[in-house]
């Protein structure tokens, strides 16, 4: 029951930074991504006062019994930091980054920690977040974005195809990352189609 409860808060302050972050989907919300992303950051630190508190609530050896009230919304976590990150600066967080802003450990021996499939998984969900983020940047006029999200979902797809994916949730999820790679060429073809694309690399004048 107290895990429950503790879940629950988490949940809620995951629910709080979704909602921040989806503005950058709006059409002014390219303007906003500094203050947006700095306000996530502060959502955070909430997030790592719950985490402490849920910590508490079981012995640390016995992470994975319990370890099914959490994974959804550690996952959840887990693309919300990435998002956070990619909007930055266009990087993929790393495992060991993304258990810091969270207030958790990488290493399983230390404790409660971040799976190595909550982790994949949460990336995962960051991609489809990409694809949706290419369609709107087209919308709100920035032609140069989708060739940036192209180029690092392209990449981000490389990465799993490397991957031996034994779990079967993630083997789903990594199947989807085929569709939002196709959505995203798709967005890339059209610009280029309009001669949009020249366009954006001009004026992304050296932008990666």
């Amino acid at each position: 029951q107290e895990i429950r409860k503790e879940v629950q808060a988490l949940e809620q302050t995951a629910r709080e930074i979704l909602t921040l972050l989806q503005g950058v989907h709006q059409g002014p919300g390219f303007q906003h991504i500094p203050k947006k992303c700095q306000k996530a950051r502060e959502h955070f630190g909430t997030v790592r006062t719950q985490m402490e508190s849920l910590k508490t609530k079981f012995p640390a050896d016995q992470y994975y019994r319990f370890h099914e009230h959490w994974r959804f919304v550690l996952q959840r976590l887990v693309f919300l930091a990435a998002f956070v990150v990619y909007l930055e600066s266009e990087t993929l967080v790393t495992r060991e980054a993304v258990a810091e802003i969270l207030g958790i450990e990488a290493d399983r021996e230390r404790g409660f920690h971040l799976d190595i499939e909550d982790y994949l998984s949460g990336v995962l969900t960051l991609a489809s977040e990409l694809s949706r983020l290419a369609v709107n940047s087209v919308t709100a006029g920035d032609y140069s974005r989708p060739l940036r999200i192209s180029a690092f979902i392209n990449e981000l797809d490389s990465g799993f195809r490397l991957l031996n994916l034994k779990n079967d949730s993630l083997r789903k999820r990594y199947d989807g990352l085929k569709y939002d790679v196709k959505k995203i060429e798709e967005v890339v073809y059209d610009l280029s189609i309009r001669g949009l694309n020249k366009e954006a690399t001009v004026g992304a004048g050296g932008e990666k």
